[in-house]
Formats: structure tokens, sequence, C-alpha cells
């Protein structure tokens, strides 16, 4: 199933139209609490531009996905969690567990994490 940004849960947390607990943002990203925690430090860095799934990226995303990656570090590093270690994770279509459907890292940290996560 592909969303629209009509109707992405996503892109109506980053237009303010459903609340978030945010923590980061800038013209090209946004980086928010997720509301089923996972771990100790459990954020979804998204780009505010739509794109539905990291199958859907070309070359010119390029810069906007190393973006997404940069966040992820900073935010880490905020949180405390850059020094014991963290992980990032990128879902990439239903079988891979993507469940919204707007490309999105999972920033997880602040305990052990268990290998394989699948």
């Amino acid at each position: 199933m592909t969303t629209t940004e009509t109707d992405c849960l996503f892109c109506k947390i980053s237009a303010g139209q459903i609340p978030a607990q945010i923590t980061y943002r800038d013209d090209q990203v946004l980086a928010f609490k997720d509301v089923g925690p996972k771990a100790p430090l459990h954020e979804l860095v998204i780009p505010l531009r739509h794109i539905a799934t990291l199958a859907d990226t070309t070359a010119e995303d390029a810069a906007l996905l190393g973006r997404l990656m940069v966040v992820a570090a900073e935010r880490a590093r905020e949180s405390g969690q850059a020094s014991g270690g963290f992980r990032v994770v990128m879902n990439a279509g239903a079988d891979a567990g993507q469940s919204v459907h707007h490309i999105h890292l999972h920033l997880l940290g602040g305990r052990a994490l268990a290998w394989p996560p699948g």
C-alpha cells in the first residue's frame, strides 16, 4: 500500500496537524519520540518531503538521506547515547515491517540491543 501526502500520518505530524514530542526540526528533517518506544531512546527521524519508501528514492535523494543519518547521530549525542552505542534502522516495505509509508529512521538506544533484530 502506498500512502499519499494527504493521508500520511508523518506528513500530518510535520504539518502540525497531529501532536508529537518533537525533538528536532530544520528545513528538511523532523525528529520526534516514537509513541510506542522499543528502547529508552526511540525517536523517528523523517524528511519533511513525502517519500513513501526507500525503494522510491533516487540519486537526487542522496543528500537528504545523508541528512537523516546526520540528524540521527546528532540526536544520539544530544540524548547522551552516542558513547554507549545506538542503532539506526530503516524498514522498507511491508515485509520489512514498514507500517507508515513515509521513509523514516528509527533511532534506538539507552540499553543493550539484541542481534539479529528481525
